[in-house]
């Protein structure tokens, strides 16, 4: 083979969500930006390596700015990344277009730009990159997956050099130690490539992401990264928001809402309050409750007995339901005619107060002075077995529908329960933005004790433990999307259930056996969903749509007209 001629020279390799511009092979900063100016719509070029960061800004200050990630290494010829010792799930090359289909839907859940997939395919085999994933060993789905770029494969680089790139877990992950696991093997491809360092980039402020690569090995080094600013990048060159506080669920409406060049107010970030303006409209919102939604509607959901009345006059399927106010003998005969009890309060949300599986006349009694102490009216429903189905509909239409299980752990034969369900609430935690955790309380010790475990008690390995009865999200339960698969029976009863509400935004819970059959049974109906976590569908973007329909993009508005005529000109 002929000896390499030095390393190339202004070099950028495509990596489908953007390039990596090598800042080390330029010589001419000017030659540097004119690269960076050649950027592609909707992607994402980083430059890299950039020796003189300061020179580069004030040559081009007003499209360029310094990335605020740190960059770390580690030193594969000394060190690697402690083996994690993968339980329950494996990692394996990139070898499939349903691989690449699973990647692309990780990475919009965390936020991060897609690939085309003919991209993934065409460069499965490529020298200068190479992508991991992670496989659960019992579902097969795809967990996790990572992005190595070998510097030697890429640019004939002097100094043998490699990076990580794309680093995401599904946040629905049942499986600890995914992300490690994946840097491990990354480091140990490129160790047998006989690589000198493995560098990556970590935003300055995640302290939970610098506090592992430091625990793996890594270590600071002083390299800077430079972008264009873009609507991608936004965020990191425009300074704090003003919107610092909000939650996800309204956080995610008010990015879109910037995105379409809509004026926002945040009024209350705590309570997730703000208003949106465009044109010659302002529309108030908690979250996704807004004025659209009027006082009757918002009053039948805050009460579960007064909600399955009207509903059950549309139509819909509900369970059969008494209250604490009948006759002592009458609450009796309902528990002996079913195998299995819910006892919910009235009003409340959140799952607070609810108790699933209720078997005994002792259970009865404990999950009613659990419900009572948040509503003064008890419910009491005979259980159905099945899964938890949320339906987003908005303007009366289905817009996502996902799967809700509750919180699970997953042994690995070292762990305790405890700890266990402490990895995964700090997962959850983080993944959910700190919206979801898994409680350790008293119903948490119930579910674990009747599923045979006491928190001091080591999980087999691959053994799977419910540690949650309901699937709230709250609580630690995780949401899986179905809305390419579910029955036009049960969203027709969905939007059956919305128009006799007449709520235009609305969660609807059905018990189901598969997402994929008629059957069901009517739950509840939340005037107030949460519209994050259920990517790739677009809940938000159909939310704005919804109040400033004139915000849409032409052509998106006339096809909607011409479908539904529904639509102002």
């Amino acid at each position: 083979m002929a000896e390499s001629q030095g390393p190339k020279t202004d070099y950028s390799l495509d990596c489908g969500w953007g390039r990596l511009v090598f800042g080390q092979t330029f010589e001419d900063g000017g030659e540097l930006i004119e690269t960076l100016r050649r950027e592609r719509a909707d992607a994402r070029d980083i430059a890299v390596y950039v020796d003189d960061p300061h020179v580069l800004l004030s040559l081009a200050p007003h499209e360029l700015f310094l990335d605020p990630s740190h960059t770390f290494r580690i030193d594969l010829t000394k060190d690697r990344p402690p083996d994690p010792k993968p339980s329950n799930f494996f990692i394996r090359r990139l070898s499939s277009h349903g691989d690449a289909e699973e990647v692309n839907r990780i990475y919009q859940t965390r936020g991060m730009v897609p690939v085309p997939p003919e991209f993934f395919w065409s460069h499965r085999d490529a020298r200068a990159l190479t992508y991991f994933v992670a496989e659960d060993e019992q579902t097969g789905a795809i967990i996790g997956t990572v992005t190595g770029v070998d510097h030697l494969q890429a640019f004939d680089d002097p100094e043998r050099g490699s990076s990580l790139w794309c680093l995401a877990v599904d946040p629905q992950a049942r499986q600890s130690g995914i992300g490690q696991a994946l840097v491990h093997r990354l480091a140990s491809h490129f160790a047998e490539r006989n690589a000198a360092y493995m560098d990556l980039t970590v935003l300055h402020d995640n302290e939970s992401a610098i506090a592992l690569y430091e625990k793996l090995g890594f270590r600071r080094v002083p390299y800077f990264t430079v972008k264009r600013k873009n609507a991608i990048n936004e965020q990191l060159f425009s300074g704090p928001e003003e919107d610092h506080g909000l939650n996800p669920y309204a956080k995610i409406i008010v990015d879109e809402a910037r995105r379409r060049g809509i004026q926002v107010e945040v009024t209350d970030a705590k309570g997730g309050f703000f208003q949106l303006s465009y044109g010659g409209r302002t529309v108030q919102c908690r979250e996704s409750l807004t004025e659209f939604t009027s006082a009757i509607a918002m009053s039948i959901c805050d009460d579960k007995s007064v909600t399955r009345r009207i509903v059950e006059k549309a139509g819909v399927r509900v369970p059969k339901q008494i209250t604490t106010k009948a006759a002592d003998q009458d609450i009796k005969a309902f528990l002996d005619e079913h195998k299995a009890l819910v006892v919910k309060p009235a009003r409340g949300e959140q799952g607070h107060g609810i108790t699933v599986g209720v078997t005994s006349s002792q259970e009865l009694e404990a999950a009613i002075a659990a419900a009572e102490k948040v509503a003064h009216e008890v419910l009491i429903e005979e259980m159905v077995e099945g899964n938890d189905l949320r339906l987003v509909i908005i303007n009366y239409k289905l817009v996502a529908a996902a799967i809700r299980k509750p919180a699970q752990i997953v042994g690995d034969g070292r762990s305790s329960v405890a700890k266990l369900i402490e990895r995964q609430s700090r997962r959850r935690s983080a993944a959910t933005g700190g919206e979801s955790r898994i409680p350790l309380d008293d119903d948490t010790h119930a579910t674990c004790r009747a599923g045979g475990y006491e928190m001091n008690d080591i999980l087999p390995d691959g053994e799977t433990l419910q540690v949650r009865r309901t699937a709230n999200l709250h609580t630690g339960g995780t949401i899986h999307d179905v809305t390419g698969e579910v029955h036009p029976a049960l969203v027709d009863a969905a939007v059956r259930t919305a128009r006799a509400i007449n709520i235009p935004v609305t969660g609807i819970d059905f018990m189901v056996k598969s997402p994929r059959g008629p059957d069901y049974a009517f739950i509840e109906a939340n005037e107030r969903p949460g519209l994050a976590n259920h990517e790739p569908q677009p809940t938000a973007e159909r939310f704005i749509d919804l109040l400033f329909p004139l915000s849409m993009p032409y052509a998106a508005r006339e096809a909607l007209r011409a479908s539904h005529s529904e639509l102002p000109a």
